[in-house]
């Protein structure tokens, strides 16, 4: 019993109808922020529970629920002489799975017409009963925003049958540990977390306990003293006026009990400890025990690098049992969750990553900053510290002191691993620029690059000519044909040794100074107020 899919349709940042194939287990959503994350799990939810932010949304339905483009699209399109019709969010969920539940579901009551198992859960003009009042709106000029209070929120089977959640074999969770909210100085998530995860009997007994700390509470006779005083100080009724313990309800406990942690006041508690608790209690929870698909929000929020790990280790084991559907901005998490699970959000696109050779090698190395190259709107690759110290620099000369991400391009140390990153890359379609040396032999590095000589996003950038010289370290031919060198050829002894603070009289002596001087070179290079020349292929990185 899985979602194989999910459609949706004006719902909030998604104008037209996107779509996303998800994972029987594991599925890892990254993307940069506002780019849609949240609502995929929320439009998820919502078609399976009809609740949005823990409430039934058809009690609160408003205009922002809207995609901002249809809003101002319906609008403007009321001035027209045939006015477009009220628009209306649709959310389709494709199921994949057997048994008689799912074949009650089974129609094809879907935007695709096709014969399969699913619901669709829509926001939509009641035109049976508010077509009226509606036209008369119209032709009055009043309306300036989606009119819904003339909506209704419907949940159909593909089977175009009316259903209710309890009619569908699927039961979600959504899990956002970072949200925080107060009653009573209790947070409200941790106490229905609780409550969930108590059985009946257990509930009742903490009612009857709760009811007796109330007869306690009136019954001592500071209490009873205070009372009384108020009684006969007040003047606003002819009866007893009184302080108490709040009972007005069987669920009051809920509101008045605070949930400690070692004696401390949950709330009073570190956010990280905060986020690991909500998150382990509502995944061990009973109605989310229950559920068949785990949704979590930036599950590493607050987080550290120990405790996302015992989180994460959480989560790969419950993908066995359930659909596990993630949000993150973690290259950790996405690392360990498997990049083979990674669906990226990009330019309101989904990229996925199926069948990689280089995903183990990311996997096993979370120190990589992969989501670095996934989210970036452009990276330049580099082999070391030093060509990104130099690259950085060039490209602040070129653009008026500003530094690559401000501009949203990452500058990527990758050491040998150029290949690897470009693989990822080409899957996700990321624009790259890699700054490499030909160590003498342009025809070598022709051939390593050769399969992206096609590609439209990927530039490999190097100097085809072949330096040489007469100097020799340890008997061996000095390298004219990496950075250094390089930088030297475009500069000049004088230059550069204003900027080292060297007085080296010769090529040779300045070239063997920086050989052994890389990083302090390329950090010279980074601040220094003197202008640099820099080698065309470093140009060529960081032009446009």
């Amino acid at each position: 019993m899985k979602i194989a899919k999910v459609k949706i349709t004006n719902f909030k940042c998604y104008g037209q109808t996107f779509s996303l194939g998800l994972a029987d287990g594991l599925n890892v959503i990254v993307g940069q922020n506002e780019s849609g994350k949240t609502t995929i799990l929320e439009a998820i939810h919502l078609a399976l529970t009809g609740q949005l932010h823990g409430r039934q949304i058809k009690y609160d339905l408003t205009s922002y629920l809207f995609n901002l483009e249809t809003q101002i699209k319906y609008l403007e399109g009321l001035k027209a002489p045939v006015p477009l019709p009220p628009p209306e969010i649709s959310i389709e969920l494709f199921f994949a799975g057997n048994g008689s539940e799912f074949a009650e579901l089974e129609g094809d009551g879907n935007s695709e017409k096709a014969k399969c198992s699913g619901v669709v859960y829509k926001i939509e003009f009641d035109e049976e009963n508010y077509k009226g009042p509606y036209e008369e709106l119209l032709k009055a000029g009043e309306l300036n925003s989606i009119p819904v209070e003339f909506y209704t929120a419907t949940m159909r089977s593909f089977a175009r049958k009316g259903i209710t959640p309890r009619s569908i074999p699927i039961k979600s969770a959504l899990i956002d540990s970072s949200n925080t909210r107060l009653r009573n100085g209790s947070d409200v998530y941790v106490s229905r977390i609780i409550r969930d995860t108590l059985e009946e009997g257990e509930r009742a007994s903490i009612s009857q306990a709760h009811r007796k700390l109330k007869e306690e509470f009136a019954a001592d006779p500071n209490v009873k003293l205070i009372n009384d005083r108020i009684t006969r100080a007040a003047s606003i009724s002819d009866k007893a006026v009184t302080i108490s313990v709040d009972l007005s309800s069987q669920t009051a406990w809920e509101s008045s009990l605070m949930t400690y942690i070692d004696l401390i006041p949950f709330q009073n508690i570190g956010k990280g400890e905060q986020c690991t608790i909500k998150t382990k209690l509502a995944l061990s929870g009973k109605k989310n025990a229950e559920a068949t698909a785990i949704l979590l929000e930036e599950a590493e929020n607050h987080l550290s690098h120990v405790r996302l790990n015992e989180l994460v280790a959480g989560l790969v084991d419950q993908r066995e049992q359930k659909q596990v559907i993630v949000s993150t901005h973690s290259s950790f998490v996405a690392n360990k969750l498997g990049l083979d699970n990674l669906l990226v959000l990009r330019n309101g696109a989904i990229a996925r990553i199926s069948e990689l050779d280089a995903k183990d090698f990311f996997k096993k190395l979370a120190g990589y900053d992969t989501l670095r190259l996934t989210l970036a709107s452009r990276v330049i690759l580099v082999e070391g510290d030093s060509d990104e110290l130099i690259v950085q620099r060039a490209y602040m000369d070129a653009n008026d002191g500003r530094l690559p991400i401000q501009d949203g391009i990452e500058v990527i140390s990758v050491g040998t691993a150029f290949l690897r990153f470009l693989e990822l890359a080409n899957a996700l379609e990321v624009p790259v620029s890699v700054v490499t040396d030909t160590d003498g032999d342009s025809a070598a590095l022709q051939r390593k690059y050769e399969p992206y000589n096609d590609s439209g996003f990927i530039r490999i950038c190097f100097d085809p000519v072949i330096d040489t010289g007469p100097l020799r370290v340890k008997d061996k031919p000095f390298n004219y044909n990496t950075l250094e060198p390089k930088i030297l050829k475009a500069n000049s002894v004088k230059v550069l040794n204003s900027v080292f603070g060297t007085s080296a009289e010769t090529e040779e002596e300045l070239h063997l100074y920086m050989r052994a001087n890389k990083t302090d070179c390329a950090l010279a290079i980074f601040n220094s107020k003197a202008p640099i020349a820099y080698p065309d292929y470093i140009r060529q990185a960081i032009a446009p």
